[in-house]
């Protein structure tokens, strides 16, 4: 699936934009797809560090106000979602080490509770979350409270979801997240999306695909899914804005994967 999607871009390269990644846990540990190994990781972020385009949220969305952007040096955002505790233990150190910013996006119910994520993932802690912000390299954005997947979440469910995680962040970390990611990348209910509109100034799906300027709207931002499989080869393509069909590919799957699931 990857070399076909590869082909693609040659047939058709990826527009400039904005390129947004999307990681979930670091370590290899899991034998997951979207657990990297350190190694990799290790290589990627000194790509990364190497172009100069890591910057933060905020900063790549003032640029995506522009008409028009530059092609060359288009600014990359690194994100991941969840809140395991291989992001402070494994991931952050290799962050710091290359100086590149990141924004993690926490499900705070457990955070809170102690609650392991599916396929043992060990939360992390709240004072590992805030020695991690205290790096000044990363931010904590909502993830929704339970992980509840919000294009199917009773209405009376929603104001929870978000008000609960903005709560929990504030009182835990003294900050308020400003960024959200929908659980599973799938973008709420009408309902769903109006509430995030009115609390948080950007959400994130996937997509796999460049934020175009001046075209852009923040609160649907595509990112690019980083996968074991991507390598080195792979992770340059998606750098570059490319590896769209495959996220084409994916969507059909999860349709189908995620049509009785409600986090």
């Amino acid at each position: 699936m990857k070399s076909l999607a590869a082909g693609f871009d040659r047939v058709r390269p990826a527009p400039p934009g904005v390129v947004v990644l999307l990681y979930h846990r670091v370590g290899g540990a899991s034998g997951l797809e979207v657990d990297l190994p350190v190694e990799r990781f290790e290589a990627q972020m000194a790509a990364l560090a190497a172009s100069g385009r890591a910057t933060t949220l905020d900063t790549a969305l003032a640029a995506l106000e522009a008409p028009s952007g530059a092609a060359v040096n288009a600014p990359v955002v690194v994100t991941f979602d969840d809140g395991t505790a291989d992001f402070a233990e494994v991931a952050l150190p290799v962050l710091v080490r290359h100086r590149v910013p990141a924004l993690l996006y926490v499900a705070t119910d457990f955070v809170e509770r102690r609650r392991s994520f599916p396929d043992d993932g060990t939360p992390v802690s709240w004072a590992s979350l805030a020695d991690a912000a205290s790096t000044g390299l990363v931010e904590i954005g909502s993830h929704t409270h339970t992980h509840a997947l919000l294009d199917r979440a009773p209405a009376a469910d929603i104001d929870m979801e978000l008000d609960r995680s903005i709560e929990l962040i504030g009182e835990r970390l003294g900050t308020l997240p400003g960024h959200f990611a929908y659980p599973k990348a799938l973008a709420g209910s009408a309902a769903a999306e109006r509430a995030v509109r009115a609390r948080f100034r950007s959400a994130a799906l996937a997509g796999t695909r460049p934020n175009r300027y001046g075209h852009t709207d923040p609160y649907r931002l595509s990112r690019s899914p980083i996968q074991r499989a991507d390598g080195m080869r792979f992770f340059e393509q998606k750098l570059a804005g490319g590896m769209a069909f495959e996220d084409t590919l994916r969507r059909a799957i999860n349709r189908v994967r995620y049509a009785g699931a409600t986090t």
